[in-house]
């Protein structure tokens, strides 16, 4: 265990003991977790949800969330929900709970929108519905919203531009078996790697680059290791806001309610400011000197490539249909 989850698990461990009040008495604590500080989306979409609840819900409810990784990172939080301890809700991406539920990561899959529209117009609907019955079923974990928006490219120590460049690119990916596989497919030598070792690794030498939006870039200084940011734009991220399902369970019906409602409008919300500041804190970076972005060369290349990965993988999940729906929509 690194030192960071260690810290988490620590943290974790001192408030473990459940605050949930019975339902009868309406009064409830609930638990969150944040990696970042107050400025990053993911913490202000967290805020908006808790101010929709307190708004919606009649009871009284507290909320205690821990910022900067206090409670380690996004797969000890996916443990402590589908355990129902010390983490109640956050903000997660798919392949960090695929450990649990294999199917969930198609809603993030590389070159799965064609843009934003084409994004927001299926986390608006009901097409992912499948997806979080599974999650429910598997994991325990209840998504409430959807935020994201950020678009994904590759951040690496040494310029990429061609698909030449990016061949034996060594890079880090998620967990999820999909990542690897997609960018095996366009030629790269993907690993998975925890996030929280991601610095450590490029300035080691260990890996040459990732793939991340420009929110985690600017937040955790990868510039200082990997200054190139190549606008591959692989992915439009999908960042479920969920609660454990032991908890959600647990609480007063109107008190779930006014969480599904609340999370439907804060991921509205969260979406809005991600896909915004995107843009914005991409050229603030490159104002600063801090990172050079380079125009790729062969994205449609790319495209071609992943298609049949893409099928392969929805066709072994029972889930074609869903994909097909979700490309035409």
């Amino acid at each position: 265990m690194s030192h960071i989850n260690l810290k988490g698990a620590l943290a974790a461990a001192a408030i473990a003991v459940s605050t949930l009040g019975s339902a009868q008495a309406q009064d409830v604590t609930l638990r969150g977790a944040s990696m970042f500080d107050e400025e990053h989306a993911f913490t202000k979409t967290l805020r908006k949800f808790e101010e929709l609840v307190q708004a919606k819900y009649e009871g009284d409810v507290t909320f205690d969330m821990r910022l900067n990784g206090e409670l380690g990172v996004e797969s000890d939080y996916v443990t402590y929900l589908n355990q129902g301890v010390a983490v109640d809700y956050t903000i997660i991406a798919p392949s960090n709970m695929a450990v649990f539920a294999d199917s969930i990561p198609l809603m993030d899959m590389p070159f799965l929108f064609r843009d934003l529209d084409h994004w927001d117009a299926v986390l608006s609907s009901d097409a992912l519905k499948p997806l979080e019955t599974d999650l429910r079923e598997k994991a325990g974990i209840v998504i409430v919203g959807y935020h994201g928006g950020g678009v994904r490219n590759l951040v690496s120590a040494e310029p990429i531009a061609d698909m030449e460049e990016l061949s034996g690119h060594r890079m880090r990916v998620m967990g999820a078996p999909i990542q690897a596989q997609t960018f095996s497919a366009v030629g790269a030598a993907p690993s998975a790697i925890a996030y929280n070792e991601v610095y450590n690794a490029i300035q080691t030498g260990v890996i040459a680059g990732f793939e991340n939006e420009a929110a985690s870039v600017q937040n955790l200084k990868f510039y200082e290791v990997a200054p190139y940011v190549t606008l591959t734009q692989h992915t439009i991220t999908v960042r479920p806001i969920v609660m454990s399902a032991k908890t959600f369970d647990a609480l007063p019906a109107d008190l779930q309610s006014a969480i599904l409602e609340a999370g439907a409008e804060a991921g509205a919300f969260g979406r809005e400011l991600e896909s915004r500041q995107d843009g914005e804190k991409l050229k603030e970076m490159v104002e600063a000197g801090q990172i050079t972005l380079i125009d790729f060369e062969g994205r449609e290349k790319m495209l071609d490539l992943v298609k049949p990965v893409q099928d392969a993988y929805a066709e072994e999940l029972g889930a074609t249909e869903l994909l097909d729906a979700i490309r035409g929509m």
